[in-house]
């Protein structure tokens, strides 16, 4: 099963030497612009955010965009792309890098899931490979088959409310697809897996086929961070704004709600919004925090020097 190179740098418009906080605007941007409940083109907007997030979920994190580049030296070489040498080694986690297949296990490719083959190989569950001895906490035995790990990309829509996918996957050595309706049930939180019983890798003599496990990985949203079940935004106002007090129109999962700043707050300050954030297993929602940023501006004409100095003296400095 050929792996596509997916170009990471490209996808989000940044060049190689991009800093975190280039590669972080960049996403937003980009998010913001192609997010399906904004997009006039919703298919294909959908699945151009699902590169984007793919793309910043590799280059915002240290450890991934240094693998990465390793895999970008290496990837148009004559024969094919190839990782680099000890890819597969074992992991410090007791899990299985999941390049290859053709000394440990079967390979699956998936559709739906959000990913894209080469994420999964490289980064992520691992384009179906088996685990033995994995996260399930059963052996793999000559009987039963092994169970299998891929992601799912999760958005925090479908976290709040729960939706239905349709995710297909190919065996290896094999042309069928199988296609499965897949529940994400409401207030599903990152890394929780999913279970398709006895879908897994088939069970040696005629034994028990494993389980296929999809992990769930949160999409990052232009918006909010996740804290548990609370959603964080943050926000900039200018000095006298919060000075004076004003009133600001955030974004919730659920439309835009105006909120209240009053005079005299503070750099950092939080304001919450309740029953805002994501839901709970248990039926409960998380709380939306607003967080309070100063701007201050970087040029000033002659005019606001002088009323700014005149603050100044008034107040001693």
């Amino acid at each position: 099963m050929a792996v596509q190179f997916r170009d990471y740098y490209e996808t989000l418009g940044v060049s190689k030497t991009a800093s975190e906080d280039e590669i972080r605007s960049a996403f937003r941007k980009l998010a913001r612009k192609y997010h399906p409940d904004v997009a006039k083109d919703k298919k294909n907007a959908e699945e151009k955010f699902k590169q984007i997030n793919e793309a910043y979920e590799v280059l915002s994190d240290p450890e991934k965009r240094k693998k990465y580049d390793q895999l970008g030296a290496n990837w148009n070489q004559p024969g094919g792309f190839q990782p680099p040498p000890n890819w597969g080694a074992q992991q410090p986690d007791g899990g299985f890098s999941q390049w290859g297949g053709d000394n440990g296990g079967v390979q699956f490719e998936f559709g739906g899931t959000g990913f894209s083959d080469f994420f999964e190989a490289f980064f992520g569950g691992g384009r179906g490979r088996s685990a033995f001895g994995g996260f399930s906490g059963r052996e793999a035995t000559a009987a039963r088959g092994a169970d299998v790990e891929a992601d799912i990309m999760v958005t925090l829509e479908e976290a709040l409310h729960g939706s239905t996918r349709t995710v297909s996957l190919r065996r290896s050595g094999s042309n069928k697809v199988e296609s499965y309706q897949v529940k994400i049930p409401r207030g599903v939180h990152e890394g929780q897996r999913i279970r398709l019983a006895g879908q897994g890798e088939a069970g040696a003599r005629g034994g028990q086929s494993g389980d296929l496990f999809l992990r769930v990985r949160l999409a990052k949203h232009p918006e909010f961070s996740v804290e548990g079940n609370d959603l964080i935004h943050e926000v900039k106002i200018a000095p006298w704004q919060a000075v004076l007090g004003t009133e600001l129109k955030v974004p919730t999962l659920e439309g835009h709600v105006r909120l209240k700043i009053p005079p005299g707050t503070q750099g950092g300050q939080r304001f919450r919004l309740r029953q805002r954030g994501l839901s709970a297993s248990s039926g409960t929602r998380g709380d939306l925090y607003v967080v309070v940023q100063l701007q201050v501006p970087k040029k000033l004409s002659e005019r606001e020097r002088a009323i700014w100095n005149e603050l100044a003296k008034l107040h001693g400095g």
